[in-house]
């Protein structure tokens, strides 16, 4: 790949849906010169889920209807549904009738090439000596990377139609025999890309001997994303997105009253993934920051706005960046005889790290530990098994909660815990559990799931809006005084 400067850019899929009305601001940047920039693209809204399994209610996609299937008429079925639903997408893009005829035979070719592979594995499982259950992390990672593949290989039309030297980059393996790293397979795919005369449109998923779902699952573009920005060695990171970094969300708290970011570093961004509100995937902000690569989250259909940039500079003043909540479970272990017994901690960890549980938030006394977890109640039921069958004698439960976090670089000096536990009881929220560690990162307010919106909207107006509101009073006032504007 040429060495010239360039960013590197990824477009989420609900945004990818919208691609048409982002092709003269963003992809061919307003009249600007369309080079100088990698794109890196999600699947189009809907599909991954249909691939897989949906994301939020857990519907089955293909690959779940594959798993669980006696028959092949099920995910063959669900296949047939996906093609149908990527000719849906692409015709809602393309108007050329060339165009819309190479991504139908595009799907066409992906899809039943898929269906081949499914049908002869099936087949061959069916002798004793193969198991399909060895085979399902690479049958998720093939159909994960139709998707991107498609959406990827549509966009490329899309640009070329208008003019632009768009190129292709399929880092998926289709049909590549070649067992290769994730960076071996980002240097061979732009070997000889010139990002000074062409514009690269990369899928966001990649095959390779890591297995990426196997580690990041739904994450793996944001990690293909943030590696090939690494490797190629580009000045800045751009994540589109269909709306700006805010405060808080505007549903909630009006948009009259959110706050764009406008700029914050890796920490809160962290902060956030834990939430599970990420700006950007951990694994892929640790790979950005460890290559000394500013991220920046803009507004896809705003161009001409900044957005938010995250680096590793801290804050010039303390203050609360933005509020969020997340519906969770609190799984507590009480034992009596847990007093001055060490072991029971680990033991918990080990058990939920086996069922790939995420732990929001913990608490411990004497004789309790409580995880705060995001979780299904299917997978939590196992946990609360293996944990009975640990400890016979201790008491597990499980209660449906929220955690409301306030989050900021820097919250020392601000009396937010104050302010806010002020605020919740003049909204008459029922607080259940407060925490706020050392770092002065953030505060953890847990409250019931009905008031949890309430709390969020009660923490903005007291940690934001307020806030925001003595700030322009102050600046009034220096405008206004002679002698402080002058100092």
């Amino acid at each position: 790949m040429s060495k010239e400067t360039h960013t590197v850019e990824k477009i989420g899929g609900t945004s990818m849906s919208r691609s048409a009305d982002l092709l003269q601001p963003l992809l061919l940047n307003d009249g600007g010169d369309p080079y100088g920039r990698v794109f890196v693209v999600s699947a189009y809204g809907g599909i991954t889920d249909m691939l897989l399994e949906h994301k939020k209610t857990g519907e089955q996609g293909v690959y779940a209807y594959f798993a669980n299937a006696e028959n092949a008429h099920g995910w063959s079925d669900a296949l047939n549904r996906v093609a149908q639903a990527m000719n849906d997408a692409h015709r809602k893009v393309l108007s050329a009738p060339g165009d819309i005829q190479a991504a139908d035979d595009f799907v066409r070719e992906r899809i039943e090439g898929a269906r081949s592979c499914l049908i002869d594995l099936q087949r061959l499982c069916s002798y004793g000596h193969f198991r399909l259950s060895q085979h399902m992390g690479i049958i998720r990672e093939m159909l994960a990377g139709l998707g991107e593949s498609h959406s990827a290989h549509v966009t490329t039309l899309l640009l070329r139609s208008a003019g632009v030297n768009a190129r292709f980059v399929d880092l998926s393996g289709w049909r590549d025999d070649r067992e290769v790293t994730l960076d071996e397979r980002i240097e061979q795919a732009f070997r000889d890309v010139d990002c000074a005369s062409e514009l690269p449109i990369v899928t966001g998923y990649a095959q390779c001997t890591e297995n990426l779902m196997s580690l990041y699952d739904r994450g793996y573009s944001e990690v293909t994303f943030s590696r090939l920005a690494a490797r190629t060695g580009a000045d800045e990171a751009i994540i589109h997105k269909e709306f700006h970094l805010s405060s808080a969300d505007p549903k909630l708290v009006g948009l009259k009253n959110v706050k764009k970011l406008g700029h914050t570093n890796y920490d809160v961004a962290d902060q956030l993934s834990n939430m599970g509100m990420e700006a950007i995937h951990p694994s892929a902000a640790k790979t950005l920051r460890q290559a000394g690569i500013p991220l920046r989250v803009t507004n896809a259909f705003e161009p001409t706005d900044p957005g938010t940039l995250i680096d590793d500079a801290p804050a010039r003043s303390p203050q609360v960046e933005i509020l969020t909540a997340l519906d969770v479970f609190a799984l507590e272990v009480f034992e009596q005889d847990m007093v001055g017994v060490k072991g029971y901690d680990a033991t918990i960890l080990q058990i939920l790290t086996r069922h790939n549980v995420d732990i929001v938030a913990k608490t411990s006394n004497a004789n309790s530990i409580t995880h705060y977890v995001d979780a299904s109640p299917k997978l939590l039921k196992r946990v609360e098994n293996d944990l009975a069958a640990e400890y016979p004698t201790a008491s597990v439960t499980v209660q449906g909660l929220s955690v409301v976090a306030a989050i900021g670089r820097d919250l020392s000096g601000l009396n937010a815990l104050g302010r806010g536990l002020a605020a919740l009881e003049r909204a008459k929220v029922a607080l259940v559990a407060v925490q706020q560690g050392p770092r002065n990162v953030d505060i953890q307010f847990v409250t019931t799931r009905e008031d949890a919106d309430t709390a969020v909207r009660a923490l903005h107006d007291a940690l934001i809006e307020q806030d925001n509101e003595s700030a322009r009073e102050a600046r009034a006032t220096v405008v206004k005084d002679g002698s402080q504007l002058a100092a």
